[in-house]
Parts: structure tokens; C-alpha cells; sequence
């Protein structure tokens, strides 16, 4: 697996629409998860051990930012052929067994990943409520492994911010982890 960072944060950028299917039956847009003072969009995957180091993490700030306006979702864009353990039964028992608190979605076509330029997963986007881009960090400071227990939480803190002003902080620190499975 090849760890990559994602590019730093360009302030503004509108966040991309879309409309995909979710572990729970239903078609999700980008109007359906956002929350009034702004949405966190993630591309994660089951099988990359940078997702599996934070997700009890990520599944935790989710539901807390969800009390801050801030809406989740979860997208997953890896060719599924090559990597079974993201298939859509796969994804549809993750969530079921760790308990999402938002929508996670399939991008079968990979257009959406595309569309808002993710390389890794995990990759955050995290948008104010007019939907433009503040936040393209890291969650925290967990790699392949999680962070200590008292990690500063970066993405949750940075949500809470964007949250209350509209604005992300200056800086961020990228996050890392492995190269989103493109089809051939």
C-alpha cells in the first residue's frame, strides 16, 4: 500500500454535488447530509489500516459535531473488483457493526472521489455552512497505528471553528493514508 498526503486546503472551493447509494438502501446528495452550519465529507474504505487506526475516533467526533450543525458522510471509492473488502456488503456490515452515524456511500463510477480531487483515504473535506471548502486535514496525529489517547483532535476542533465562524483554521496538518484504489 502506498501512504500519500493530500494537498493542502483550498479555501473556498465549492463543495461538489452528488448523488449515491448508501449502506442503508437510499440514495444520498449533498443537500441530504449537510447540517446547517456545515458538512464533513470522508472518504474512507474498510480495508486501509489508516482508516481502521481512527475510526472509533471519527465515528465519536461525528456524532459529536453532528450536536455543532455540522452534518457527516462517508464515501467509498476503491475498485471494488480489486479490493473485495470494500464491496457494498462489506461496507453495508462495517457500518452496521461499528455503528455510523452518518451515511456511507458507494462510488461505484469513482466521479464523485474525482470530482473533489481525494487521494487517500482517510481524506477530509470539511465545509462551512455555504458550503466552501475550510478544512483538508488530518483527524489527528494517528498514522498506521492510533494516536495517543490525549491526541489533540484536529478535525474535530477545526469543525467546531468552521461551525461557529464560517472560517477553518490557517493551519493544517495533511493527512496520510493509502492511495484510493482507481479502477484500470
Amino acid at each position: 500500500m502506498v501512504a500519500l498526503n493530500p494537498p493542502v486546503c483550498d479555501f473556498g472551493q465549492p463543495a461538489v454535488d452528488f448523488a449515491l447509494p448508501g449502506t442503508n438502501g437510499r440514495q444520498h446528495t449533498l443537500a441530504d447530509c449537510r447540517g446547517p452550519n456545515g458538512l464533513l465529507v470522508m472518504f474512507i474504505c474498510n480495508h486501509c489500516p489508516y482508516v481502521q487506526a481512527i475510526i472509533d475516533r471519527l465515528i465519536r467526533d461525528c456524532r459529536e459535531l453532528a450536536g455543532h450543525g455540522i452534518g457527516s458522510v462517508a464515501i467509498m471509492s476503491n475498485d471494488v473488483v480489486a479490493y473485495p473488502a470494500d464491496s457494498p456488503e462489506e461496507m453495508r456490515r462495517w457500518a452496521v457493526e461499528l455503528g455510523f452515524p452518518f451515511p456511507y456511500l458507494h462510488d461505484a463510477s469513482q466521479q464523485v472521489a474525482r470530482a473533489y480531487g481525494a487521494v487517500c483515504t482517510p481524506d477530509f473535506f470539511g465545509y462551512n455552512a455555504a458550503l466552501r471548502l475550510q478544512y483538508r486535514g488530518r483527524l489527528d496525529a494517528s498514522g498506521r497505528a492510533p494516536a495517543a489517547a490525549d491526541a489533540p483532535r484536529e478535525l474535530f476542533r477545526a469543525m467546531c471553528q468552521i461551525a461557529a465562524s464560517g472560517q477553518g483554521p490557517a493551519v493544517q496538518q495533511a493527512s496520510i493514508g493509502c492511495s484510493i484504489k482507481w479502477r484500470e
